[in-house]
């Protein structure tokens, strides 16, 4: 009969393993402080974004990557494509924990915060470009609302796109030369 004390010591410790009862640690689970360590998930700088949230600087090799493509559509307005590599876009109702290489996207023009993307495509409306060259960035945040950041930089990508107007301005009104109109100027967007 002594196997069977020897089985249920191991189906006793596997339990124990199972529901977690034997781990180690505080178990404190609070947010750690600059320059402490996340369990991989980088570790957190005083440096913080323009709307203040913190750096989550990790190492390049384990960095996400992002990269911005945006094309004009018929309409006026942009189709914005997001390519990433190491990162997983987070569901809505995802916990605020900082899981490596998965959160959200933020989604600014000229610096200011148009959205969050939970995947990588937007359509970017014209009434929010007016005419001028503009910058479009997508920045990657963890999703604590953490800032995704190598050597100190976010991780990020910044595509510029140029917006002219639909209807003729002064310099593409046609001239007329010689009892001809011709256009002055051909605007291209």
């Amino acid at each position: 009969m002594s196997w069977t004390r020897g089985v249920l010591a191991v189906l006793a410790v596997c339990v124990l393993l199972l529901t977690g009862s034997a781990g180690c640690g505080s178990g404190d689970g609070g947010e750690p402080e600059a320059g402490e360590s996340a369990a991989s998930a980088g570790r957190l700088l005083d440096a913080t974004d323009e709307q203040g949230r913190r750096y989550r600087e990790v190492d390049a090799e384990q960095a996400p990557e992002v990269g911005i493509e945006v094309q004009p559509e018929s309409d006026d307005s942009w189709d914005v494509r997001l390519t990433v590599r190491g990162f997983r876009f987070s569901p809505d109702g995802t916990g605020a924990e900082a899981v490596p290489g998965r959160g959200v996207a933020h989604l600014f023009l000229d610096g200011d915060l148009l959205t969050r993307l939970r995947g990588p495509e937007y359509r970017l409306t014209a009434d929010l470009v007016p005419r001028g060259t503009h910058q479009v960035t997508v920045r990657l945040y963890a999703d604590d609302d953490t800032v995704w950041a190598v050597d100190g930089e976010p991780v990020e990508s910044t595509a510029d796109i140029t917006a002219s107007d639909t209807e003729p301005t002064e310099a593409t009104e046609p001239e007329e030369i010689e009892g001809r109109t011709v256009p002055t100027r051909v605007t291209a967007r």
